[in-house]
C-alpha cells in the first residue's frame, strides 16, 4: 500500500507540474502579499473610547500630536477633556506640508514628556508627523534616512511607541496607512517612509470631528480621497480586493462629496466621506498614478495643499489616460452614477466620466486650472520645467495606466495651466 500511495503521490505531483506549466498564472512567482490589519472603531462618538483603549494597553502618558490650526479650536479642547485618566502632553508644531524640523521638535517633546505612546489627531500632515515621531523616538539619525528611496536607507528595527490615529479630515486616509510623507526643510521635496511598523495600533474614526471643516477644505480633502480610489483602481498592478474597495470608495465619494461641501453638518455625508477616505488609503497599497506625481510636484514648487493639487490635476490626467484605460474609466462612470455612464460605448462612458470630474470640480469650488489657483505661491508657465523635473522623478506615475514621460508631464502641466 505504501508503494501504491507513493506512486499515486508521484502521479499527482507530475499532474500538478503539468498544470502549472500550462497555466503560468499559478506559478509561485505570481504570489502576491495582501494586508488589511488595522483595527478601526468607526462612528459618531468613537473618540470618547480612546482613553479607555490607552489604559487597557497600559499607556498613561501619551503625546498628542496635532497641527496649529486644530489646536486653537474648541473642538480640540473638548477632545483633550475626554482623555480622562491619562497624563497627556501636546505637541502642536505641525503646519502646512510636514517637514523634517517638525519631526525633530516632536521627538524632543516626546522625550521631555517621558511619553509612552502617541495620539495623532488631525489631517494627513499631523498623522504623518506623528508616525515619523514614533519612528525617531527609538531610532538614530535623520528621519529622511528612513525614506524608502534613500541611497543608504536605514531599516526600522526597534519597536515603535503605541500609536493611535484620529482623523479630523476625510482625504489622505493616513490613519490606516503604513507610510509617512515628510519633506526636506530646504528643498521641500517629499520623501516617503514606508513600513508596516507605522500602522496605527488602533484608529478612532469619528465623523463628528469633521463637522467643523470649512467647505474649501472639505472639497480639497474630498478630492484627495476620490483621487486615491480612482488611481488605485486604474493602476495596472494585480489586486482584486483593492479594486473592489476602490470602486466602492468611488461610489460613496461621488454621492457624498457634493453633499458634505454644501452642508457641512450633514453627519451621514461626513461619515461617508470619512469611510471613502479610509477605503482610498487601503486601496492604494495597489499604488497610484500620474495625478499624484503632478500633485507632489505642485506641493514642492508652490506649496499647494495636496488634495487641492490632486483636484486641479485629476481630470487633465484622466483625459491623458483615456486611450490606455477606456474600459476601467467606463466602469468608473457606471459606479459613480455619471449621466450617460451606464449605456453606450466604453469610449463614450469613459469620456463621460472625465467630463463629470470637471463638473464636480466646478460644483464644489475646485479650480479648473492652475492659473485659477489664488494662493500664496501662484503657479505660472515659468514653473513648468521644475514641475516636470519633480513629477518625472516621482515614483507614483510608474503605475499610471499610460506611461508618462517628461514630455507627457510637460504637456499635462501646460494643458492644466
Amino acid at each position: 500500500m505504501a508503494g501504491r500511495r507513493y506512486r499515486l503521490g508521484a502521479q499527482a505531483l507530475l499532474r500538478d507540474h503539468l498544470i502549472l506549466a500550462r497555466f503560468p498564472f499559478f506559478r509561485m512567482a505570481d504570489l502576491h502579499r495582501f494586508a488589511f490589519p488595522t483595527p478601526i472603531l468607526f462612528g459618531a462618538g468613537a473618540r470618547k473610547e480612546i482613553a479607555k483603549h490607552l489604559r487597557e494597553a497600559g499607556r498613561t502618558r501619551p503625546l498628542v500630536v496635532t497641527d496649529r490650526g486644530l489646536a486653537a479650536l474648541p473642538l480640540f479642547a473638548d477632545f483633550l477633556r475626554d482623555l480622562d485618566g491619562v497624563a497627556h502632553a501636546v505637541f502642536a508644531g505641525v503646519s502646512g506640508n510636514p517637514v523634517r524640523a517638525q519631526v525633530v521638535a516632536g521627538v524632543n517633546a516626546y522625550r521631555a514628556h517621558e511619553a509612552d505612546g502617541i495620539i495623532g489627531i488631525g489631517g494627513g500632515a499631523a498623522l504623518d508627523v506623528a508616525k515619523a515621531i514614533a519612528v525617531m523616538a527609538g531610532h538614530d539619525g535623520d528621519i529622511l534616512e528612513y525614506a524608502w528611496d534613500h541611497p543608504n536607507v536605514r531599516p526600522i528595527t526597534a519597536s515603535l511607541p503605541h500609536f493611535v490615529a484620529v482623523p479630523t479630515t476625510a482625504g489622505t486616509g493616513s490613519e490606516v496607512g503604513r507610510s509617512a510623507v515628510i519633506g526636506d526643510d530646504v528643498t521641500h521635496v517629499k520623501k516617503i517612509v514606508f513600513s508596516p511598523a507605522l500602522l496605527a495600533k488602533a484608529v478612532f474614526a469619528d465623523p463628528e470631528l469633521t463637522l467643523a471643516l470649512p467647505p474649501s477644505i472639505t472639497a480639497a480633502t474630498g478630492m484627495d480621497a476620490l483621487t486615491h480610489n480612482v488611481e488605485s483602481y486604474l493602476s495596472p498592478e494585480w489586486h482584486p480586493m483593492c479594486d473592489g474597495i476602490a470602486l466602492e470608495g468611488v461610489r460613496i465619494a461621488a454621492r457624498a462629496l457634493p453633499v458634505a461641501v454644501a452642508n457641512g453638518l450633514d453627519l451621514a455625508a461626513r461619515a461617508d466621506m470619512l469611510m471613502a477616505s479610509m477605503m482610498g488609503a487601503i486601496a492604494f497599497q495597489k499604488d497610484l498614478g500620474a495625478v499624484h506625481s503632478c500633485a507632489h510636484a505642485l506641493s514642492t514648487v508652490a506649496d499647494l495643499h495636496h488634495g487641492l493639487a490632486n483636484g486641479i490635476m485629476i481630470d487633465h490626467v484622466m483625459r491623458f489616460n483615456l486611450p490606455a484605460a477606456t474600459k476601467k474609466l467606463a466602469e468608473l462612470a457606471r459606479v459613480a452614477s455619471v449621466p450617460g455612464g451606464d449605456s453606450g460605448s466604453d469610449e463614450a462612458r469613459a469620456n463621460a466620466f472625465v467630463a463629470w470630474l470637471s463638473t464636480l470640480k466646478r460644483d464644489i469650488g475646485i479650480p479648473a486650472r492652475l492659473s485659477e489657483y489664488d494662493g500664496t505661491h501662484s503657479v505660472t508657465a515659468g514653473d513648468i520645467p521644475r514641475l516636470v523635473e519633480i513629477a518625472t522623478a516621482d515614483s507614483c506615475h510608474k503605475t499610471n495606466p499610460r506611461p508618462c514621460s517628461a514630455g507627457d508631464f510637460r504637456r499635462l502641466f501646460a494643458a492644466a495651466m
